[in-house]
């Protein structure tokens, strides 16, 4: 990876917030550190939030971390860093506060720079800001160098008509070359390699099918509450907030066919062309649940309308379960079973690719048949890639069982693993927009949501409870053939 090329300025809205603060700025610094980042280089927070350029600084420094430059060198580096960064508060739709905004980047500039905009803020301000940019004349309509991009945070609407229209509103201020709708799952090192391990090894592709397996699982499962967001995730949910995306991107890249090549038009026309072949969930094929209060590591934890902020008749889902069925003749008949949920028994990330079990063999006449071979990709905690095969135990006696074989990223990569942050915002800066997702992809994503998520807020439909620590409630229901 080279140095990226030509001055850049780097305006963060919602510098302020928790995600500015605790991703945004840390992967930056990251990327500082290893040199990736040009020499003219300059950094603008807006919010908000009334600091000063000092303050400012003062809460980026709490989150930034010395792994990519150990010793005295990172106290250097850091100040070379802080200094900078500028700030300046502001009303996000305003776009007075924008042009105050451009009169400080204009502040001390030597030449034309190419602009990232990173939109860390809440979805119901993202048309305020991109319309108050527009009228400030801060954006440029060229992906020529000097260029300007912006990256926005998921969710990306509530349902296809609001998607639909923020990507039509949005058309209006940037081109859609130039806007990176960020889903930072696709940044983590264990599902970019996804697409190796399908298409770079030859045992894997020619069984990918639904001659070889029979399941797919796709698991999110968290052991937290809201923690402070039910503002946020009471509007939203959980399929809104983690299954219409990221759980969906996951299955997107496990389902789709072989690209014609590795580029970044070629591999998202192979993800959109396998999201619409997905029929739109049903009530018949999804679970949904709500945790409940219950004690759980020695501590009394609270049920989801007990949450501050929570409506006591909320019938937000804080699990779901679907089952969806690929209409192709490569997946056809096949169920991939996405779960999500939170307040549950762990924190876990990660797919199951059950594969079928051998009609006969010969090791499995007179005992039950051989369990299955499978194929586990963990995303998190663990990052790892694992697969289970049956094996005969050292002895005398011809005693089987399954073992995985393991690739556990932490000791066969000792080295740094970059955060999904830092490989995203470098391909920002680089054009590359392979892990980013595309308007059409974004309409398959919501199309197969949409019918449910209506259904839901329409009737109020009353979910499943489950304790808190659980693992959610039985879906026995959308297993069944």
């Amino acid at each position: 990876m080279t140095k990226i090329s030509g001055p850049l300025d780097i305006v963060v809205m919602g510098a302020s917030g928790d995600l500015a603060r605790r991703k945004i700025f840390p992967a930056l610094f990251s990327l500082f550190c290893q040199g990736y980042l040009p020499d003219q280089l300059r950094f603008f927070g807006f919010a908000r939030s009334k600091l000063t350029d000092d303050e400012f600084r003062g809460r980026i420094t709490e989150h930034l971390t010395c792994r990519y430059a150990p010793g005295e060198s990172c106290a250097d580096l850091m100040s070379d860093f802080l200094s900078r960064c500028r700030y300046m508060a502001g009303n996000y739709g305003s776009s007075e506060d924008m042009l105050d905004l451009y009169q400080l980047m204009q502040a001390e500039k030597r030449c034309e720079a190419n602009i990232l905009f990173y939109f860390a803020i809440p979805p119901s301000v993202f048309l305020d800001v991109s319309r108050a940019l527009g009228d400030a004349g801060m954006i440029r309509c060229t992906q020529e160098e000097p260029w300007t991009r912006a990256v926005i945070e998921k969710p990306f609407g509530q349902d296809r008509e609001s998607s639909d229209n923020l990507t039509c509103e949005l058309g209006k201020v940037f081109t859609e070359d130039a806007i990176y709708r960020i889903d930072h799952y696709l940044g983590k090192e264990v599902i970019q390699n996804l697409m190796v391990l399908r298409f770079a090894n030859l045992v894997f592709e020619p069984i990918w099918n639904r001659h070889y397996i029979e399941r797919v699982w796709i698991d999110w499962r968290e052991d937290l509450g809201l923690e402070g967001r039910a503002g946020y995730f009471d509007s939203y949910g959980v399929i809104r907030d983690v299954m219409q995306n990221h759980l969906l991107q996951i299955l997107a890249l496990i389902a789709m066919d072989k690209p014609q090549q590795a580029s970044a038009q070629h591999v998202r026309d192979e993800k959109v062309k396998v999201l619409r072949r997905i029929s739109p969930v049903t009530l018949d094929h999804a679970v949904l649940g709500q945790y409940g209060a219950a004690t759980w590591r020695d501590k009394d934890r609270v049920g989801y309308r007990q949450e501050p902020d929570v409506s006591p008749s909320s019938c937000t889902p804080t699990f779901c379960a679907a089952r969806l069925e690929i209409d192709n003749d490569r997946w056809r008949g096949v169920p991939f079973i996405v779960r999500a949920g939170k307040a549950m028994n762990a924190k876990e990330n990660e797919v199951r690719i059950q594969f079928r079990s051998m009609e006969s063999n010969l090791f499995s006449s007179g005992r039950r048949t051989l369990p299955p071979n499978e194929l586990v990709v963990r995303i998190q905690p663990n990052e790892g890639i694992y697969l289970g095969l049956n094996n005969k135990e050292p002895g005398h006696d011809l005693t089987l069982e399954k073992r995985d074989l393991d690739l556990r990223y932490a000791s066969a990569y000792p080295g740094m693993i970059p955060d999904a942050y830092e490989c995203l915002l470098l391909d920002v800066m680089e054009g590359d927009k392979s892990l980013f997702i595309r308007s059409d992809e974004l309409e398959a994503a919501w199309d197969i949501f949409t019918p449910l998520l209506h259904k839901i807020d329409e009737d109020k439909l009353e979910p499943d409870l489950y304790p808190f620590g659980s693992y959610g409630p039985v879906i026995d229901k959308i297993l069944l053939d």
